[in-house]
């Protein structure tokens, strides 16, 4: 099979749909999804986003961001997203969004480990499905947007050095190019290649053995974060993630002794590993968190979601501790693009958890996430708007019968990458100590 358009976009999270939304409508877009359309990590995040609040905020937003990122993160991107942060936040307010509100209708915002001062806006604690839901509501009235589910891509289609198409397979088996223009991966992280995490496990760094084999620049793709706290389990599957909000709000980690170990609101990466050392040292798979110093109103109103799943557990957060444990959650590195999200090959830009842009980090501040995707998909889509005509639409000349079985080893390719770039930074770490 084959189909012509004119952008085709690999994924349905905020950064993929947000990306569809912003393009020109008298353009054709097709995007297709691996899995159900609803079924992207952007509908779990559960904190928030963050805004600028004003001014006066910004040089403490930046600094927050850098620390968290262990001043690894490129300066350019975190001023993008920070001075960006106000005017997507109404945009999504315009998409019919319900962020929390206070008495007088200003928006309300709460704070998150590693913050300064709170700048989240919030939906109780499903933030990312009321964000994501009301963005594919708008995606699926679009006449120019086409969206096809259960249907992954396993290439894309170079042709003198430009990408000109992908090719994708639907749950038959089915092969089909795609002729494009230009070329989205919005295809979410790599939880799919861990026993343990929040992640959906059909994520499994498809784009990034993609652009391996074609020679597209990655970046940091063992900078992997780890979330502090998951709801523990003998159940096998993704990990249920107890928001960092909660911890922002009040709620506290305890050892077997019920003794605080750490102080809760510092940077994921700090928390987590203090947790590992605790766990180690109590012998035991998990440490406790209590919600209890969190009042039970606030507990019902603002994580609800949370009180539910951990009482279908056995576990009433108002009344007693959970036993929580570290497991992967997001991804910092990625395919490197620069500011406007294009990667390294001419018409294939990255956007969302699948790029690195830079903002990041070593660490991803809380709440960062959302916020980097819409802005960087934006960006990408008035990049592609203002260089639609540039040159002229490639005519690949493509075999289907090439393609068969190419994505086989993808999981293996990516993990082994991972651990060749995880040596090379710990060489280079090695070498500075030296110096």
């Amino acid at each position: 099979m084959k189909l012509t358009t004119d952008i085709v976009i690999a994924g349905t999270g905020v950064g993929g749909l947000y990306c569809a939304l912003n393009l020109p409508p008298d353009k054709d877009i097709i995007m297709i999804t691996k899995a159900a359309v609803d079924e992207s990590d952007s509908f779990l995040a559960q904190g928030g986003i963050c805004m600028l609040k004003s001014d006066d905020d910004y040089d403490s937003y930046f600094e927050d961001t850098m620390r968290a990122g262990h001043y690894e993160n490129r300066k350019e991107s975190v001023d993008i997203m920070i001075r960006s942060s106000r005017d997507i936040i109404s945009d999504l307010i315009s998409y019919g969004v319900d962020f929390k509100r206070n008495d007088d209708g200003s928006l309300a915002f709460t704070k998150e480990g590693a913050h300064s001062t709170p700048r989240i806006c919030f939906h109780e604690d499903e933030t990312g499905k009321e964000i994501t839901s009301h963005l594919l509501k708008a995606a699926q009235s679009r006449d120019n947007i086409k969206i096809i589910e259960n249907c992954r891509m396993i290439d894309i289609i170079e042709e003198n050095g430009r990408c000109a198409g992908m090719i994708v397979q639907n749950e038959n088996g089915t092969l089909t190019e795609i002729d494009a223009r230009f070329t989205v991966f919005a295809t979410g992280g790599i939880g799919g290649l861990f026993t343990n995490s929040t992640n959906y496990p059909h994520l499994t760094a498809d784009a990034l053995a993609v652009a391996m084999k074609h020679g597209i620049e990655l970046e940091n793709i063992d900078y992997i974060q780890i979330h502090p706290t998951t709801l523990f389990s003998h159940k096998p599957g993704r990990r249920f993630l107890i928001s960092e909000s909660v911890r922002g709000e009040g709620a506290v980690l305890f050892n077997s002794h019920m003794e605080r170990f750490v102080d809760e609101l510092q940077p994921r990466d700090v928390v987590a590993d203090a947790i590992k050392r605790q766990m180690k040292k109590d012998g035991k798979p998990y440490v406790w968190l209590s919600m209890k110093p969190i009042p039970k109103d606030v507990i019902l109103s603002h994580f609800p979601n949370i009180y539910k799943r951990c009482r279908e557990e056995g576990y009433d957060v108002t009344r007693e501790c959970i036993p929580v444990v570290p497991a992967q959650h997001y991804f910092m590195g990625g395919i490197r693009v620069d500011k406007y999200s294009k990667t390294t090959m001419d018409d294939l830009y990255a956007v969302g958890e699948t790029a690195c842009n830079g903002v990041h980090g070593k660490n991803r501040l809380a709440s960062n996430s959302l916020l980097e995707s819409l802005v960087f998909a934006k960006r990408a889509a008035s990049d592609m708007a203002e260089n639609f005509g540039k040159h002229e639409r490639l005519a690949p000349n493509v075999r289907l019968s090439d393609y068969k079985g190419c994505d086989r080893d993808y999981k293996k390719i990516v993990l082994k990458e991972i651990e060749r770039m995880k040596k090379e930074h710990e060489q280079h770490n090695n070498d500075d100590e030296r110096r």
